[in-house]
């Protein structure tokens, strides 16, 4: 559709998001912007030269109160970590293996790391990995999170994930410019407004310290390139669990589509949103081509990644790894294996609640899960395993501000308009005991996301012996809820309405089908353990640290 010559409103937007890309654009292809750039790069490494002085001293100081306080001591964890440690061995450049004495500083860039989501339970394993890996390495994680301490995080994270990370070489940095990535703050051109944000972001990160390797762990591929173009010898990574923009969203301006964007492709403003929406593609993709390595969290994010980055990688010649691979995002599979039992008697301490943990973000589309289980409520389901007991629909999130908290509220409001509000219970900031509890007690897992990245949710609710209903997309309909020796693990659905047919699929299996396919679905979530994330991470981040010393040894010579 071609525009009338009236609509100038629309026009004009889009001619200044064309003049910020090409700025952009420009910035990192000119031979002397680029040298403007490692100017400010070595301005800002000289800056930070005594902040990272202090940083190795603290860490110095606290390893050996802490060797004073806790002696060491031989624990299952760590002869888990040997046998892991002798498996990706030879993972390295040329089959060797990256010093393991290296001590450089790793910067992880993600400014939400206190959130409790799977995004955060990715973030801390890699670190935890990168410790035991690299001892000698410090971990500074860039975090707009002011209101909690060290102390605060490290607690929660091992209340959230069960996760205990060697304080000594973890620190966090605090981050003056978080609002600057935050949607409410560009509530026109969001896309393009939060990515130079996380300029913004990133330049307030390197001015408090400049990391020997830098990795993104979020999804803020600006900043990566940043890093590139002000430190050509810092290594960069990113972890990608979802694309900024894909084909997916493009298509979803389209009559039919589906998401938040579902059918806004038409009119005047739809051409414009598409023209800037395919704009900003390309944009996006000339920036993940200068990320050195890359690595996502499924097939479903893979796939978008490649057909965006890939055909721009595969024209850098900087590039050693031009590969973008999956690392599954790490699962407390064995964890919930020897925590919850799945059996003919544990089947008996079993209810017909259906559980759905997600953060109450609007993605994850709460609504429609509400919906499905007042049409499903609505029906009057009879369940022959529970004759005398109501289902009942267990929400569990984290509820990081007050736009989530005013979210909860809106979902309680609803479930009381939809009649079903003694049937649903809100559970916010649950730790990982009260988790483990409602995991033994459900019987049905759901997801709501449309295109869910991955659906570590998920993989949890198989380790628990949990029927999953999810959504048919993304990562739960491609690597999670598949077919085990042939039969299902779970339903797929779309709209309330088969949400509703899938819980009452699920609820009235006989026991021993019911049974069965809990089995299937334990199985299918070993495919996601810890120790699979850490061997795939540790092998990218060989390749990180190899790059590091090769560069830190040219800037040398």
């Amino acid at each position: 559709m071609i525009p009338r010559p009236g609509a100038t409103m629309g026009a004009f937007f889009i001619f200044l998001s064309l003049l910020l890309a090409m700025a952009l654009s420009a910035f990192f292809v000119s031979p002397v912007l680029r040298f403007f750039g490692g100017t400010v790069g070595r301005y800002l490494r000289r800056s930070s030269q005594t902040r990272r002085a202090l940083l190795q001293s603290r860490a110095d100081k606290e390893r050996r109160q802490h060797e004073n306080e806790q002696p060491a001591q031989t624990t299952r964890s760590e002869d888990d970590w040997e046998e892991v440690e002798a498996a990706v061995v030879g993972s390295a450049v040329n089959g060797g293996r990256a010093d393991g004495d290296w001590s450089g500083i790793v910067g992880f860039f993600h400014p939400f790391c206190n959130a409790g989501g799977g995004g955060e339970r990715v973030l801390w394993e890699a670190i935890q990995a990168t410790q035991k890996r690299w001892p000698e390495a410090i971990c500074v994680v860039y975090t707009g999170d002011h209101d909690v301490d060290k102390a605060a995080i490290l607690k929660r994270v091992k209340d959230r994930f069960n996760i205990s990370l060697y304080s000594p070489t973890v620190h966090f940095l605090y981050l003056t410019t978080r609002r600057y990535v935050l949607s409410s703050t560009w509530p026109r051109f969001t896309l393009l407004g939060q990515s130079i944000g996380s300029l913004i972001l990133a330049y307030d990160a390197f001015t408090l310290l400049v990391p020997d390797i830098f990795i993104d762990t979020m999804g803020y591929a600006f900043a990566v390139a940043l890093a590139s173009l002000f430190f050509p010898d810092v290594p960069t990574g990113a972890y990608v669990h979802y694309p900024t923009i894909s084909t997916d969203m493009l298509s979803s301006l389209d009559v039919g589509g589906q998401g938040i964007n579902a059918g806004k492709g038409e009119g005047y403003r739809g051409w414009a949103k598409r023209q800037y929406w395919q704009l900003f593609a390309k944009l996006y993709s000339f920036m993940g081509s200068t990320i050195d390595i890359v690595m996502t969290n499924s097939t479903w994010t893979q796939s978008h990644i490649k057909s965006l980055w890939g055909p721009y990688r595969n024209r850098r010649d900087h590039l050693t790894h031009r590969d973008i691979g999956v690392v599954f995002p790490p699962v407390a599979v064995e964890e919930l294996e020897s925590e919850i039992e799945v059996s003919d008697t544990s089947e008996n301490k079993r209810g017909p609640y259906i559980l759905y943990i997600a953060q109450f973000r609007p993605e994850k589309n709460h609504t429609l899960i509400l919906e499905a289980f007042s049409q499903f409520m609505h029906d009057k389901p009879t369940l022959p395993s529970w004759p005398k007991e109501k289902p009942k629909l267990v929400l569990i999130g984290s509820v990081r501000d007050d736009d989530d908290k005013k979210r909860v509220y809106e979902y309680r409001l609803l479930a009381n308009e939809l009649g079903v509000k003694d049937h649903v219970e809100f559970v916010c900031d649950a730790k990982w005991p009260e988790m483990l509890g409602w995991m033994r007690r459900s019987s049905v897992g759901v997801n709501g996301m449309w295109n869910e990245h991955f659906g570590i949710g998920v993989v949890e609710y198989q380790a628990a012996g949990l029927i999953s209903v999810v959504n048919n997309s993304g990562g739960p309909k491609l690597d999670i809820v598949v077919d085990v020796d042939g039969q299902p693990t779970g339903f797929h659905a779309s709209t309330a309405d088969e949400y509703a047919k899938g819980f009452n699929k699920a609820l009235r299996l006989p026991t021993d089908e019911m049974l069965a396919m809990r089995k299937r679905a334990r199985k299918s979530a070993q495919r996601f353990t810890d120790r699979g994330f850490t061997e795939k991470w540790i092998q990218n981040m060989d390749k990180l640290v190899q790059l590091q010393i090769q560069r830190a040894k040219s800037r040398r010579s």
